[in-house]
């Protein structure tokens, strides 16, 4: 019934009406526990913003949050003793996995909608923070490379790190450090110095009030020495500590990706094509050497 009601108004060209429609049905399924039905609808509210060409202002950003959190936030059980319990664990990932996707999809077309209608070429900060918040919180399986690249896109340094700190109290034995490497390095990959700085500094600070340390590792000192020499005019500098901690980069493949891009933004060093690199290796193993 909304649905063919709105496609007559959406026929007419009368939007507004359209969305008032459909951000009152989206609600209602929400509230109601249908997920499915109502991030439908919530998904037709993002695509009638795009057909009426709506400009993202705070005005429809709000209403776009008012959806998103009529989305249910339901804990997973985190105890289970019999063969109903586990039966009810099962259902429970299920409905989980379906919420997760429904307000990614959601939460995504409305990102990119903020990138074509609104002033930043990456989207609304406020929306990515609103998804990398749902990801972090009801992902039956967290994925905190993902929810990383959504954090970093916002403007709460703060709130991120209170995420990892939260992270690294349930992550397996060495992933912590990766963890806080891969923040500070999304950040520097977009040229954002200031707040990979205040990240560390608000992990150490949120640490410390917890009585709990900062990790101790070759990888983290690396980071923090990384944050150091990009103050500075010093790519020979750069370069050496990348040298120096190569093995340590090496524990996540992206790393150096990310540092390459880094290395483009701040020091001008042109990042190898996939050819370049090729043709590059392709010399080095005949003997010779290339300039890229």
């Amino acid at each position: 019934m909304y649905k063919s009601t709105v496609a007559r108004y959406i026929t007419a060209q009368k939007y507004s009406e359209a969305l008032d429609i459909l951000q009152s049905g989206a609600l209602v399924q929400l509230k109601h526990g249908q997920v499915t039905c109502g991030a439908e609808l919530a998904q037709l509210f993002v695509d009638t913003l795009v057909k009426g060409k709506f400009p993202c202002c705070q005005e429809t950003l709000d209403r776009i949050k008012m959806i998103y959190e009529g989305f249910p936030q339901i804990p997973l059980p985190q105890s289970f003793v019999d063969d109903d319990d586990m039966q009810k664990l099962s259902e429970a990932l299920v409905a989980a996995k379906t919420r997760v996707e429904c307000c990614s999809s959601f939460l995504k077309a409305a990102i990119k909608w903020s990138t074509e209608f609104g002033s930043s070429k990456t989207g609304s900060s406020e929306l990515h923070e609103m998804l990398a918040e749902y990801l972090y919180s009801q992902s039956p399986e967290l994925d905190m490379t993902k929810v990383s690249k959504y954090f970093v896109r916002g403007n709460h340094p703060e709130k991120f790190a209170s995420r990892l700190i939260n992270f690294m109290g349930k992550c397996y034995p060495g992933e912590d450090d990766l963890a806080i490497t891969r923040g500070v390095l999304l950040y520097l990959s977009q040229g954002n110095l200031r707040d990979a700085n205040c990240l560390i500094d608000e992990i150490k600070k949120q640490l410390k009030l917890t009585q709990l340390d900062f990790p101790r590792t070759d990888l983290t000192q690396f980071t923090v020495y990384l944050l150091q020499t990009l103050e500075r005019d010093a790519l020979p500098l750069f370069r050496i500590l990348r040298q120096k901690y190569q093995s340590s980069i090496d524990r996540d493949p992206s790393f150096d990706e990310l540092l390459d891009l880094v290395g483009e933004i701040f020091y001008g060093v042109r990042r190898r094509t996939g050819l370049q690199g090729m043709f590059g290796d392709f010399f080095k193993m005949m003997g010779g050497e290339v300039t890229v």
